[in-house]
């Protein structure tokens, strides 16, 4: 069984993790963190009616496919809310919420797992790229007692083949319980990157519908994108199956 260890640098270790089902909150939730017990602890009982609630319909979250981590996963991340590294971009705030998907109710302390390319397209930590030893745009938050794991990072870049998106994967008691990747609309896309530094490149030459991982998934993982400032919040709703 896989753990998830908070070491002295911060960080959280990833050792053989066995992917499973996870997904997406598809109606609206009247959910209240406050006084339940939503540790990575909690029971079955203590969370509410299970899988025979989603059966019955007392509950509505609906599970989508997982989609591949890709080739530029890293383990042992930090564990940080600012994963810019002071590279320039839009801001954008990603609020990422964990639910259980048998009832609804938000998890406290899953791990929350992302990585993406910075501006201009390039991922750190990757030897091609020469960027290994390089951290920006990658890192794990804790969610709170409502579920929620908020990211301050920049709009991502693109990179030959791929629809701009940023990946993600959610840990819980020591399992990694969802891998997926998210995704941004093509029209808000085109209107970031009218500025610098995205409009320092060529257009970008995949959008939405012609991403191989979009059509077969993606869809149902495309963020609400709301304009913050100068910048925006993105936020998503994750189901995921307790180990």
């Amino acid at each position: 069984m896989e753990e998830l260890e908070n070491t002295h640098e911060g960080r959280i270790t990833r050792r053989g993790s066995l992917v499973k089902l996870g997904g997406f909150l598809a109606a609206a939730l009247a959910t209240g963190g406050a006084g339940i017990d939503l540790s990575e602890g909690a029971t079955d009982a203590q969370e509410g009616a299970g899988p025979a609630g989603v059966a019955s319909g007392e509950v509505t979250c609906v599970l989508t496919p997982e989609l591949t981590k890709g080739p530029y996963y890293i383990a042992n991340e930090k564990l940080r809310r600012n994963i810019t590294e002071g590279k320039p971009g839009t801001a954008l705030t990603l609020k990422l919420k964990v639910v259980n998907a048998s009832t609804c109710k938000p998890i406290k302390g899953a791990a929350v797992d992302i990585w993406h390319c910075d501006a201009v397209g390039v991922c750190s930590g990757i030897q091609e790229q020469n960027t290994v030893g390089k951290t920006f745009m990658r890192g794990i938050q804790k969610t709170n007692a409502y579920g929620i794991a908020t990211f301050q990072t920049v709009y991502p870049g693109w990179y030959i083949g791929r629809a701009v998106h940023i990946h993600v994967m959610v840990h819980l008691g020591g399992s990694v319980v969802h891998t997926g990747q998210l995704f941004f609309p093509d029209t808000l896309t085109d209107t970031v990157y009218k500025k610098a530094p995205y409009n320092t490149r060529s257009a970008r030459d995949k959008r939405n519908a012609g991403d191989s991982i979009f059509v077969n998934g993606g869809k149902k993982s495309v963020l609400r994108v709301q304009k913050s400032g100068a910048g925006y919040v993105g936020s998503l709703t994750m189901g995921v199956h307790r180990s």
